[in-house]
């Protein structure tokens, strides 16, 4: 073992501190492990021998040889702990939640900012194997528009009087879930509770997230059940999944290809399908988030669990907290005093090449084996599947999704909420031959905000598609694209038109003629052969 990767501390070596002991020991990291109580620290004399074992803090903070302090101490010590660890010069990983108060938790992200320290906060399933998996099958549109998602966390103890079961429980599921969201805070919260056994400590709390999406969340929590039930569902316009961390490994994700369809346009109609066991890597969750942590400490990355995203869980806690003192009124969000203006880093899979210069938006999510040229431009909430690629003369706006292997090439412009579905395809010269440079010839591709690029479909360089047009999957286009235009075919023919949400509008290809989206009570008005949008009147 190289003795200089053993630089780690961890600081509260008992009931959930064993577990990273082990994991930080077997990664061959672990130098010193620091606990109040002597007894919990003669119980690590086999199996960490050469660790050293000390009761005093300030031993660990002053050590030079400890470069990294992982925290596993009650919540009420957190923020005390890895204050005094950043200001002593040490990267942190602090376990859920990141503090008790917004206000602490904000002076510990611009500590670790202030002093270019990491500061990783433990929300664990974030680096589940089934997790990350399901996170793909979402950005790869295999779940569509997120409606709502249902986390059920219950188990007969860990009993606790220092904190109610919310505090204890929900933080991952909490965490996982604006994750899925998007990175995103929800708009408001309510927490209703019941407590049983401790005066005023919540054993059972039932929480409500509300998205500005529409999107819609329950957290259900208890230490106060007979079984052990660790279950995330989520539903979406094109399918379902479960996660259930109770199952075999081969069982624990599991994906319906299930929707809706409207008879008539307006009778709802469950399109069932076989549910499909998604086969997922078997790996121990714990050893990834460690790795994770060892990984960023050493290439000065930002951990994808970091005090940021701390601060976001902590403040819907404090908000369901405030919520479950009040018996369950809704208490909004978006006023709480908590500085998420700062740019949110870009997430950038561990496979995935960007090369210098390359400029990349807030929140923009680049998956498995995908590739960013220096050159490139890209906004703020974007997601780039796996095996994407996108050349240095592009631009991409924001709120883009480009599915598994897509590759968008040199003079290519994408405007806001472009879709570019599974393997379509661009060109960006119209008579290539290998035998001859042509690089000077390339032609420009301009897609409009809100065009829909089909599955495998082909748009051959030099064209426009117009603002909210829909490609048809296969389809092959070569020629400009009116907006609000359905093309189907080889080569592309415009069959109809399409509205903003998504569905085929009543309407002739040309002449005069209006219609009403049911969904969104959009009115279309078609002048000869085009088509003007004009939101319902109010």
């Amino acid at each position: 073992m190289d003795e200089s990767n053993r630089d780690l501390a961890l600081v509260g070596a008992g009931y959930w501190g064993k577990n990273l002991a082990r994991n930080f020991r077997d990664l061959g990291s672990l130098h010193t492990l620091c606990d109040t109580n002597p007894e919990i620290l003669q119980s690590y004399r086999e199996g960490y021998e050469g660790v050293q074992l000390v009761t005093d803090y300030d031993r660990v903070l002053s050590n030079p040889d400890i470069r990294k302090i992982a925290i596993a101490a009650p919540a009420a010590l957190h923020f005390r702990l890895a204050a005094a660890a950043i200001k002593a010069g040490k990267d942190v990983f602090v376990e859920k939640p990141i503090c008790l108060d917004l206000a602490e938790g904000e002076s510990l992200v611009q500590l670790a900012k202030n002093q270019d320290r990491i500061l990783m906060v433990g929300h664990l399933l974030h680096y589940h194997p089934c997790i990350q998996k399901l996170k793909e099958l979402i950005a790869g549109g295999s779940i569509g528009k997120l409606h709502y998602i249902t986390s059920n966390r219950l188990n007969l103890g860990k009993f606790r009087r220092e904190e109610n079961a919310l505090w204890s429980f929900a933080p991952h599921d909490i965490s996982v879930i604006l994750g899925l969201a998007g990175n995103t805070s929800p708009d408001s919260v309510a927490c209703h509770g019941g407590h049983y056994l401790t005066a005023n400590v919540a054993d059972t709390t039932l929480t409500v997230l509300n998205f500005q999406s529409g999107l819609q969340a329950h957290v259900y929590v208890s230490w106060l059940n007979p079984f052990k039930e660790q279950k995330l569902t989520v539903v979406g316009s094109n399918g379902m999944a479960v996660f259930d961390d109770t199952k075999p490994w081969d069982e624990k994700l599991i994906l319906f290809e299930q929707y809706l369809t409207w008879e008539h346009g307006y009778i709802p109609t469950p399109n069932r399908k076989k549910a499909t066991a998604i086969n997922v890597i078997q790996n121990e969750p714990l050893k990834e988030e460690c790795q994770h942590f060892l990984t960023c400490c050493n290439d000065r990355r930002l951990p994808q669990t970091d005090g940021l995203e701390g601060m976001r869980v902590l403040n819907v806690l404090q908000a369901a907290q405030q919520s479950l003192d009040s018996k369950g009124h809704v208490v909004s969000i978006n006023g709480k005093s908590i500085h998420l203006s700062e740019e949110k880093a870009p997430v950038i899979h561990s496979t995935a090449i960007v090369d210098d210069g390359a400029k990349i938006g807030e929140s923009t999510r680049v998956w498995h084996f995908a590739h960013v040229c220096g050159g490139a431009e890209i906004g703020k909430e974007c997601s780039l599947g796996q095996n994407v690629f996108i050349g240095n003369k592009v631009q991409i706006g924001s709120r883009v999704k480009i599915q598994n292997n897509v590759s968008v090439y040199d003079e290519i412009t994408l405007e806001d909420e472009v879709f570019c579905g599974p393997s379509m395809v661009f060109t960006n010269v119209y008579n290539p031959r290998s035998a001859l440079n042509r690089k000077a010839e390339y032609k420009k591709t301009w897609v409009k905000k809100g065009a829909t690029l089909g599955a495998n479909c082909t748009i051959v360089c030099g064209i426009t598609i117009g603002q909210n047009a829909f490609i048809g999957a296969g389809a092959v286009v070569n020629k400009d694209v009116p907006d609000y235009a359905l093309m189907v075919g080889v080569p592309a023919k415009q069959i109809g038109w399409m509205s903003a949400h998504g569905e085929q509008l009543n309407l002739p290809l040309t002449g005069n003629s209006e219609t009403t989206c049911p969904h969104t009570g959009d009115r279309y008005k078609l002048t000869e052969n085009t088509i003007e949008r004009h939101p319902p009147t109010p």
